[in-house]
């Protein structure tokens, strides 16, 4: 009966009631709150039942908002326990109680969205996500309030887009309640697909990752670096499961197989520490949609499995790169990677939790990076699951992983390895290493007990991937010859490139080509806004005047007898200027509020309105 009322606890809403208590509680008590708050979340996703929950109508259209299965419940896990870990770095990184409430509600319509079991309320919380997400990088201020402008500008062109997706899909199934389907084909896949990889970084529409994610506070960066990119893929499934008949699947794919090799390029160009971490969002994410195509294609559970369970992976060690680089520039103050070394002497705790970060992405054996990537890699090989159509996606994936290894062996040196310290600093904070070492743990857990994350996965289950192979092993195992080999292999490579590229690399400062789009999109924006504001300037003023005018007429008729007979020369006189009818005394009501908080109050208010319509 316990567990069954656990089906009733809708997650987002507990983690909203928690960002309010951030806002008025003392500091210690309020993280803690929403620590809680976020385990719940955990809990709730481990054990509540499978199906549709609270499932009812909005405006005479069906809608589910809160669906359970196999994919939702290891997102929701993930989610979850993230969430404990970045309310804890939080506190111990000195981030302000708004931003913390920010971004617990940012992390509530992230949950909301990977629990959604229809479109509809997808798109409410895919809203909400870029609403609060911006609300968390424009709180930092200083250059995170330009970025954060271009941040709002691609997530709204992108949640446009999905919208429109959405409606011609119900126009069309007449349903918003998701299907093993996925969306419709034609119009709204290809929408849907613009949309979404907006948010999920498809080259071209990724600027706002590398540009945005460095700036604010590292505490904010910490919970950006997941929730938006990792549901979004999430959903990007959504629209294109395993079993959808979609005409666009090997488009994806590739795109994701691009993804990997430009987003690992431009990693290892950069000087700035979370600008690279940023590009490794893009590459790590690409691993993720090549499965999601691959499973579209040939129906492959194993392409499937190995994304989503990258995916659950990438928001453990991705994070983990973010607070350990994050407390280098919490103790330093330094965000070039190449003016800093030593440091594992003055902080080796944070070395140990990036070197378990650095290991887990770049898929060393006994860390989760380790399976997943070799489960994508088994789905693309065309001597086991793939399809000769993939044949150059693999070795799109194979160049990517060569490019993560190079950069994190960069980043690592650079940082931690090279010459000797030239600063005393301290390690990270009790808070800062709980929280690493909580998702070191974790990383390092799920590459040994690798049976663990099988559980998880969906569509695997058991203590072996027991997929055939054609002419090969009868089952899957991660740790078996040819795995082995294949990472040994990746890794020799990256150790040898390195020492080859090291020191022309650090002479190199190239920018992304894409980034052109901010200044073309800066001056075409400047030009309408002004050739806008000036009209309507022109027009108001008009206006205006015309109504006072109007208004004096009205009030002196007389004069206006006089002034048109020509016995008044200066009829048209300005009006008084309106006085206070309070007779000038000031205001003693005070209802000023930054409009951040404006919007977080009003966000939770308009949820629990539409909640209580739905329920």
């Amino acid at each position: 009966m316990a567990v069954e009322s656990l089906s009733l606890a809708y997650p987002p809403l507990l983690i909203f009631a928690a960002a309010l208590l951030v806002l008025v509680l003392p500091r210690i008590a309020g993280f803690t709150v929403g620590a809680l708050s976020l385990a719940a979340v955990l809990a709730i996703s481990l054990v509540a039942p499978g199906g549709q929950h609270l499932a009812g109508t909005f405006l005479g259209f069906e809608v589910v908002p809160f669906y359970v299965d196999d994919f939702s419940r290891m997102v929701g896990i993930g989610l979850g326990f993230l969430g404990v870990c970045s309310v804890i770095y939080a506190y111990s990184s000195e981030a302000s109680e708004t931003l913390v409430a920010f971004a617990l509600v940012y992390v509530a319509s992230s949950v909301g969205a990977a629990f959604a079991g229809d479109w509809l309320v997808l798109l409410f919380m895919w809203e909400l996500m870029a609403v609060t997400s911006t609300l968390v990088v424009w709180h930092y201020g200083g250059e995170a309030v330009r970025a954060g402008f271009r941040y709002a500008l691609f997530h709204g062109t992108g949640g446009v887009l999905v919208m429109m997706a959405v409606a011609v899909h119900y126009v069309e199934v007449g349903t918003f309640v998701y299907s093993d389907a996925g969306i419709a084909n034609g119009i709204p896949a290809i929408l849907a697909v613009l949309g979404m990889g907006v948010n999920v970084a498809f080259v071209g529409f990724h600027t706002w990752l590398p540009d945005t994610y460095p700036r604010p506070h590292i505490a904010a960066s910490v919970f950006l670096s997941v929730y938006t990119t990792k549901t979004s893929a999430f959903v990007l499934y959504r629209a294109f499961p395993v079993d959808a008949q979609s005409e666009i699947g090997i488009y994806i794919a590739y795109m994701g197989g691009l993804m990997a090799v430009y987003g690992a390029t431009f990693a290892l160009l950069q000087h700035d520490m979370r600008a690279l971490l940023s590009y490794h969002i893009q590459a790590q994410l690409g691993y993720i949609v090549a499965g999601i195509g691959m499973g579209t294609v040939v129906h492959s559970d194993i392409a499937v499995a190995g994304a989503m369970s990258h995916l659950f992976n990438n928001i453990l060690f991705k994070s983990l790169l973010f607070m350990a680089v994050g407390v280098v520039i919490y103790r330093t103050g330094e965000e070039d990677l190449y003016k800093l070394g030593g440091l594992w002497r003055e902080m080796p705790l944070t070395a140990i939790g990036f070197g378990l970060g650095a290991l887990s992405i770049t898929a060393i054996p006994g860390f989760n990076g380790y399976v997943s990537k070799g489960m994508l890699f088994d789905a693309a090989d065309p001597h086991y699951y793939g399809e000769p159509e993939f044949q150059a996606l693999y070795w799109l994936l194979y160049l990517g992983a060569i490019g993560t290894l190079l950069s994190f062996i960069k980043l690592g040196y650079y940082v931690f390895l090279h010459g000797e310290s030239d600063i005393e600093v301290a390690d990270a904070k009790p808070g800062q290493t709980v929280a690493m070492l909580g998702l070191g743990g974790a990383c390092l857990l799920f590459g040994v007990w690798w049976q663990g994350l099988a559980d998880l996965a969906p569509t695997i289950h058991g203590a072996d991937f027991a997929f055939e192979y054609p002419g090969g092993e009868s089952h899957l195992h991660p740790y078996s010859a040819s795995h082995r080999r294949t990472a040994g292999i990746l890794t020799a490579i990256g150790l040898v490139g390195f020492v080859v590229v090291r020191k022309p690399l650090s002479k190199l400062d190239l920018g992304d080509p894409a980034m052109v789009v901010y200044p073309a999109t800066y001056y075409v924006s400047r030009w309408t806004m002004l050739a806008v504001t000036e009209t309507y300037a022109v027009v108001d003023a008009a206006v205006v005047g015309l109504v006072k005018r109007c208004y004096w007429l009205g009030n002196n008729p007389v004069l206006a007898v006089d002034a048109a007979a020509g016995r008044l020369p200066n009829w048209l006189v300005d009006v008084e200027e309106r006085q206070p009818t309070d007779g000038g005394r000031p205001s003693t009501i005070h209802l000023r509020t930054s409009i951040g908080t404006t919007v977080l109050l009003l966000t939770i208010a308009l949820t629990v309105v539409l909640w209580f319509l739905v329920v």
